[in-house]
């Protein structure tokens, strides 16, 4: 049974957004739908990123697509939402991809870069032409950045870098990477740094058996007495509020992002419930246990809508809190993982199978439930915010 996307909007969400928003989340739509949707099923299967889409999303402005300036598209935050609801829509990889490359490199470059290191690199990041990969994350040091282990240590007239990053998206394709580290001469203070990755001592390995994000490019990076000029040094980063402000930027991106997966899975099992038949040849949709789902379903996303919409709009106006980009990550990818788990029960068997795309979806959630802050992390982030008391 082929199912199209028919598009999810059930209390007019449609007319609370301007004409410019609605072109970027169409146009993305479009996109996705004739280059994405039918490849992304094999490209799972095979465990294969779709490298074939860079330069074409690269071309449509979706990198940096916030920043002003330097060749990127300078959409508004509600614009760049929309984008990244419909590139999740296609695959969680996919948005990942454009995240990692937008709010992990691009941004940390625009935010603490000096001019020349933003005339360098941003145009031809902005076009697909420089990847880039984001290393926080290590082995020993996941919800607690603050444990990292590498070092950067002042030698001459440049660094050197030691250490070891886990859960790299795009590593081994990235022409660079922005690696925070702590600086032995600056009391251990955590800073970033423009690594090349084809410095010797710069090693990328891909992480393989993965059960989820199969279409996106996992790794580990080993930096082995790398060194780099001092020009790479990212002169305006500082402690651990630098990297925390360029993962409030993908956050942000995953809160639109879950949701599109949510609808792609809502849309995929409201459209088999009319179509698939059963007792007394009735469709499933007219039973009251798969009503009651699809209902739950309609409601949680038409909720989620309204959470990212009004992020985006505080966004806009500067006001946006992390506390607010923390609640619409957590609801909304708890929301969209229960809708994909609904989902696949209302198809059955025929829920596993990735003729349809629910699995792919549930799969590839359950890692986004987990990076950027796991759902427990954000649930104390809120809950010191609230009571006033840090309970991490």
């Amino acid at each position: 049974m082929a199912i199209k996307f028919k598009g999810v909007d059930f209390i007019e969400f449609d007319t609370l957004l301007n004409d410019d928003e609605r072109l970027v989340r169409d146009n993305t739509r479009k996109f996705i739908e004739e280059n994405l949707i039918p490849i992304i099923e094999m490209c799972n299967r095979e465990g294969r990123f779709p490298k074939e889409l860079i330069k074409p999303m690269g071309e449509l402005g979706f990198y940096g697509a916030s920043l002003k300036g330097y060749g990127c598209a300078g959409m508004s935050a509600v614009e760049y939402g929309l984008m990244t609801q419909e590139l999740e829509r296609g695959d969680s990889g996919v948005r990942s991809f454009v995240s990692v490359q937008s709010g992990l490199c691009m941004y940390p470059i625009y935010a603490f870069g000096s001019e020349e290191q933003k005339q360098k690199y941003l145009p031809k990041m902005a076009l697909g032409e420089i990847l880039g990969c984001f290393g926080l994350t290590e082995p020993d040091a996941g919800s607690n950045p603050g444990a990292m282990r590498t070092r950067a240590r002042k030698d001459g007239d440049g660094y050197v870098l030691n250490g070891e990053k886990m859960w790299i998206t795009s590593g081994s394709i990235a022409d660079i990477a922005i690696i925070w580290a702590k600086v032995e001469d600056e009391d251990n203070r955590v800073r970033g740094f423009i690594v090349e990755t084809d410095r010797p001592g710069f090693k990328a390995a891909d992480v393989h058996g993965k059960f989820s994000l199969r279409a996106s490019v996992t790794s580990s990076l080993s930096l082995q007495d790398v060194r780099i000029p001092a020009e790479n040094l990212l002169p305006e980063s500082g402690g651990l509020r630098s990297p925390l402000s360029c993962l409030n930027q993908a956050r942000y991106g995953i809160a639109w992002g879950a949701i599109g997966a949510a609808m792609a899975c809502y849309d995929c099992a409201l459209q088999y419930a009319q179509f698939r038949k059963q007792f007394h040849d009735q469709p499933i949709a007219s039973h009251q246990l798969v009503q009651e789902k699809l209902v739950w379903m309609i409601s949680e996303i038409t909720k989620a809508q309204l959470l990212a919409l009004q992020v985006g709009r505080l966004k806009d106006l500067g006001r946006a809190k992390p506390v607010h980009i923390s609640m619409a990550k957590r609801n909304n990818v708890w929301m969209a993982l229960e809708c994909a788990r609904m989902a696949r029960d209302i198809l059955g068997a025929n829920g596993i199978a990735d003729e349809y795309p629910i699995f792919r979806h549930m799969a590839n959630l359950e890692s986004v439930k987990t990076y950027e802050g796991t759902h427990d992390i954000h649930a104390l982030i809120i809950g010191e915010h609230i009571t006033g008391y840090a309970a991490f």
